[in-house]
């Protein structure tokens, strides 16, 4: 049988049954290049069309039973392509939106955190300037200037005993503060973060 002269799905079930793959590839071949644009003409996409292509062609092959009813080949290929680009389409589209949903999901899970986090800071900065005074300074210079108990005794002209008796004074007092005062406390996550990095 010549390519050319297969119009319906019996057609190509006995093409197929008969081995004759020269012959079905030059009905692949007549076909491929006009399915591959109308199916691109759905996604925009020369690869993704050549793969639907390639698909239904492959289906076409190895299930032939299925075209035992159809009247008209070249119109249930172009009929066969074109819904399966669709298909392709609508579901790269919902992925698509999932992705945006989720970026922004994300985004603002993450603005949330960072504003929980800055006004944690903000908060325990307002509970150290409560601190008497001399205990403020020494807490200041060991947290947030990093200098050693020996350092701020020398820079103070206090002992090292006494600036580590500050040390657990402020300690002391802000764990108590926070543990104590549900606003305070109420963040969870950006609690515990501040207290490993400022209270121990």
């Amino acid at each position: 049988m010549d390519a050319l002269n297969i119009e319906t799905g019996r057609d190509l079930i006995s093409l197929i049954e008969k081995g004759q793959t020269a012959t079905f590839t030059q009905f692949y071949t007549s076909y491929f290049e006009k399915l591959v644009l109308a199916s691109d003409k759905y996604l925009k996409d020369i690869h993704e069309a050549e793969e639907i292509v390639q698909d239904v062609f492959l289906k076409v092959w190895e299930n032939p039973e299925n075209l035992s009813e159809v009247k008209s080949i070249k119109s249930y290929l172009y009929r066969t392509v074109i819904n399966a680009s669709i298909n392709y389409f609508n579901r790269q589209k919902n992925i698509e939106q999932h992705h945006l949903k989720l970026a922004s999901e994300l985004s603002d899970e993450y603005l949330m955190n960072l504003d929980e986090e800055n006004e944690m800071i903000v908060l325990l900065r307002s509970e150290i300037e409560k601190l008497p005074a001399q205990c403020k300074k020494v807490f200041k210079l060991s947290r947030f200037e990093s200098l050693k108990y020996k350092e701020i005794a020398i820079q103070l002209d206090i002992s090292e005993k006494t600036v580590e008796n500050h040390i657990g004074n402020a300690l002391k007092i802000l764990r108590e503060r926070f543990l104590n005062d549900e606003h305070l406390n109420r963040q969870g996550k950006s609690y515990l973060m501040l207290m490993s990095v400022f209270l121990y």
